[in-house]
């Protein structure tokens, strides 16, 4: 168990919740054999690309278009294509992270084949179309040199509010990394732990087992060993609701969720029909007071690629353009 502080910058009112979300089409969608060497959520299939790929962008456009009906701004980044193909470019979480104040933040990915996935000029670019201008930049992807890595919000789950990063290290999870990540962003505090599977392996992506909203959170703590689950825990519910998650549930997605906002202010929080499925009624009604849940139908995308609906979702903090 690691927990760092870092020194305290000056404070500002920050947000939890995002209300502006950029999404990628799977337009290069299939199974990566790269990112399954430590993804177990991902699964070979007896389809061809094309019909893959069609029913990927099925969930997506459907997907975007549910979020748009609810009033969740959904900026879609129609990436130019490169000469190698990226076929997890529908979870743009990994790569990139914003703030309130203004700055982009790119990050070291794992695999050779998800690096080509930054496109840094061309997403600047698609968020100033969309009136959420990026006024800085900053850049940890200098790491890949020492082969150390931080696949940004899909291995770090914020508490923005308390400025705090929950992390379970892995490969994909270089302490060295995220801690000079926080202190770039003034986080004051670095939560890291281990994980582990049945399998012996450690959570690919913190993502995957645990969402921080903003007066909830729901985790799989009990892929945490004892010892450091309890401190994690404690900190959690400081004050958020826990609702803690089975290994079979979070294998259903359950910890792979996201609270957004609305334009208006409304609370909204999306997963996967599968997810939904997998929480228990209790747990529902819990969440349910959080804010309307958003199931999506997002099979294809779960199934092939391991990863559900918050990993499609990258947060835009940015300010909108007045």
């Amino acid at each position: 168990m690691l927990e760092q502080r870092m020194p305290q910058q000056e404070k500002q009112k920050i947000q939890q919740n995002a209300n502006c979300v950029v999404m990628v089409p799977p337009k290069e969608f299939a199974f990566n054999s790269q990112t399954a060497q430590d993804n177990e959520f991902q699964n070979q299939v007896v389809e061809t690309t094309a019909e893959i790929r069609a029913a990927a962008m099925r969930e997506f456009h459907s997907m975007v278009e549910q979020l748009r009906d609810v009033g969740v701004q959904v900026v879609v980044f129609d990436y130019p294509v490169g000469e190698i193909e990226t076929p997890d470019a529908v979870f743009p979480n990994n790569w990139f992270s914003t703030t309130q104040g203004g700055a982009l933040y790119t990050f070291p990915m794992a695999c050779e084949n998800r690096q080509h996935e930054v496109k840094v000029a061309a997403l600047v670019e698609t968020l100033k179309q969309a009136n959420r201008p990026v006024f800085s930049q900053d850049s940890l992807i200098s790491y890949l040199g020492q082969k150390a890595f931080l696949e940004s919000t899909g291995v770090m789950v914020k508490d923005h509010i308390s400025r705090t990063i929950y992390a379970a290290l892995s490969q994909r999870c270089d302490r060295e990394v995220l801690e000079d990540y926080a202190q770039r962003i003034g986080y004051n505090r670095v939560i890291s732990f281990q994980t582990l599977l049945p399998s012996g392996k450690p959570i690919y992506h913190t993502n995957v087992m645990m969402a921080i909203g903003e007066e909830f959170c729901v985790i799989c703590d009990e892929v945490i060993p004892e010892f450091e689950r309890r401190f994690v825990i404690k900190s959690l519910a400081k004050d958020k609701q826990v609702i803690s998650i089975s290994i079979d549930q979070m294998n259903q997605f359950c910890g792979n969720i996201l609270q957004l906002e609305t334009g208006s202010g409304d609370k909204v929080i999306a997963m996967s029909q599968s997810a939904y499925d997998a929480f228990s009624p209790s747990q529902l009604t819990q969440l349910s007071s959080h804010g309307k849940l958003m199931p999506f139908d997002v099979k294809t995308i779960e199934n092939i690629g391991g990863g559900s609906v918050r990993c499609m979702l990258g947060e835009i903090f940015l300010a909108a353009k007045s």
